[in-house]
C-alpha cells in the first residue's frame, strides 16, 4: 500500500490480505478494524517482521471508537458489500478522517451494463445470505460520492475469469468534500 501514509485506518480488515502490502515508510501506525474475531486471528497471522506497527480490533465500522481527524488514510478492500448500514459507518469514516485525509478503495459493485444489472438485482436476493451478508449491486461511486466524499481518481472494469454479476469492481481514492 504505498499510499497509505500516517495513520492508518483499514475498515474490514478481514483475514489480512492487504497487511504484506503495507510498505512501512511513511506509515506511523496501522489499526485493522474488523466485527469478526475469526478473521482477526487469521489476519495477526499475517503480521511479520518488518510489518509496519499494526493494532486490531474487534469493532464494526459502524462504530469506530476514535477522536475526530484522527486518520490520514483510510483503506475499505471489499468492505462495503458486506456492511449493513454504510450511512452510519461513512458518518464514522468522515469524522475520524483528516480533513486532508484520504480514502482509499477497491470494492466490487454494481456494474454499467444494463442485463447485468438484472441479474445483480435477482441474485442478490439470496446472495448474501450465502455469502457472509456481501451485497453485489451496490454502486460504489455513488455512495462514496453522496457520503461526503469526492473521488479524486476511479478506475472500474470487469475482473477477468470472474462472473460478470460478481466481478465489477472500482478502485481509487477519494477526499473529503471541502
Amino acid at each position: 500500500m504505498p499510499f497509505a501514509k500516517g495513520n492508518i485506518l483499514e475498515v474490514g480488515i478481514g483475514s489480512g490480505l492487504n497487511i504484506p502490502f503495507y510498505e512501512a515508510e511513511g506509515i506511523n501506525k496501522i489499526w485493522g478494524i474488523d466485527p469478526s474475531e475469526e478473521l482477526i486471528a487469521m489476519a495477526k497471522k499475517q503480521v511479520k517482521d518488518d510489518t509496519p506497527d499494526i493494532e486490531f480490533i474487534i469493532s464494526k465500522a459502524e462504530e469506530i471508537d476514535f477522536d475526530d481527524a484522527f486518520f490520514d488514510t483510510i483503506l475499505m478492500t471489499y468492505t462495503m458489500c458486506t456492511i449493513t448500514n454504510l450511512s452510519e459507518a461513512f458518518t464514522e469514516i468522515r469524522r475520524v478522517i483528516k480533513p486532508s485525509g484520504k480514502l482509499i478503495f477497491c470494492e466490487h459493485g454494481m456494474a454499467p451494463d444494463e442485463n447485468v444489472v438484472k441479474w445483480q438485482n435477482r441474485i442478490n436476493t439470496f446472495w448474501p445470505k450465502i455469502s457472509g451478508g456481501c451485497n453485489i449491486n451496490k454502486e460504489i461511486s455513488r455512495i462514496i460520492e453522496s457520503s461526503g466524499f469526492s473521488i479524486a481518481n476511479l478506475d472500474n472494469m470487469y475482473l477477468p475469469k470472474t462472473p460478470k454479476v460478481l466481478g465489477y469492481n472500482y478502485w481509487g481514492s477519494a477526499t473529503l468534500n471541502s
